[in-house]
């Protein structure tokens, strides 16, 4: 990925508020659901996320200026080394983030050096003491060193916040270059760990797994709370007034929500169905708050009132 604040055209010195502002204009102008025939958008938006969920991390984004971590979030390597097959670099310990549906970190085996230790020396047994006739002895009958298995290799993917909720398969590369149907696990989350048997390193002693990371990607206009979905859905005054009828997006796709007349910012409709997956069985609910604007020009609006105010007494609860 290019430089996250090139991609999102703010300078090094932007503030939290300014990547934000930056990001939500480039989302809502990329956003597949206003580009559907337009696969450079789609590969924009996606780099534009991308480059959000760096920024925004304090962590991240110091750790990138300092020159630590690339724009993928992967260790810099000053000595230029890793393995690189097919945009997947396992390693053991924690890998760094990989692109939706695939895996990224570093190479590297895992090396038991009990076992290395045991194959030098496991003949001396306790015969330390042994002059050169001991000694002699003692390596004449060591015994062998059992078989070693494959170091474990460890993977961070990231996944779409959509695929997550609705537990969409992941096409993974593995190092050997083989590929993996990936089914995420009911309730899945950040930090979520599977392992796949024997897609480590290979040993005479058989091969290690592949332990891989979870990370859900950040969403332009869902978050998660728990097993529900919330989303925020701007209204104008006459959906408030009169009611009606609007489509909203789920991660299962758009449906038709009734908005009842009357209805006021704040308000939460709920979506049975449209949450994550839960572990126990059934899916969560999204949970949809309205969010009524007035309309840009006032003036028209204004002349219709003239003459009315309203005398609720909404405060009155306050106490003031």
């Amino acid at each position: 990925m290019a430089d996250p604040y090139a991609t999102l055209g703010v300078p090094r010195a932007a503030t939290e508020k300014d990547i934000k502002s930056a990001y939500r204009k480039l989302a809502k102008e990329l956003h597949p659901d206003r580009n559907k025939d337009n696969t450079k958008a789609a590969e924009r938006f996606s780099d534009v996320t991308r480059a959000y969920d760096l920024l925004s991390d304090k962590d991240k984004r110091a750790r990138f200026d300092r020159g630590e971590i690339d724009a993928d979030g992967n260790p810099a390597m000053p000595f230029g080394g890793g393995f690189r097959s097919g945009g997947f670099n396992p390693r053991p310990g924690a890998a760094r983030g990989a692109s939706p549906g695939d895996f990224e970190g570093f190479g590297g085996d895992e090396v038991d050096l009990g076992d290395i230790f045991e194959g030098l020396f496991g003949g001396l047994g306790g015969n330390r003491a042994a002059g050169p006739a001991g000694m002699a002895g003692s390596f004449g009958n060591r015994r062998q060193a059992p078989p070693s298995r494959g170091a474990n290799v460890t993977y961070r993917l990231k996944v779409p916040f959509a695929d997550a909720a609705t537990l969409t398969p992941q096409r993974v590369g593995l190092s050997d270059g083989s590929t993996v149907d990936l089914k995420l696990p009911a309730g899945v989350e950040d930090g979520t760990q599977m392992r796949l048997k024997g897609k480590g390193q290979p040993g005479s002693g058989g091969a290690g797994d592949a332990l891989v990371t979870i990370e859900i990607e950040r969403h332009p206009f869902f978050t998660r709370s728990g097993d529900d979905v919330r989303l925020e859905l701007p209204g104008t005054l006459d959906d408030a007034l009169r009611g009606a009828k609007v489509k909203v997006p789920t991660v299962d796709g758009p449906v038709i929500l009734t908005v009842a007349a009357g209805s006021g910012s704040g308000k939460v409709l709920r979506l049975k169905g449209r949450g994550f997956s839960k572990k126990g069985g059934g899916r969560g609910d999204q949970l949809v708050a309205l969010e009524i604007q007035l309309p840009e020009d006032l003036g028209e609006l204004a002349g219709r009132l003239e003459g009315w105010s309203d005398e609720t007494p909404l405060r009155n609860r306050l106490g003031v």
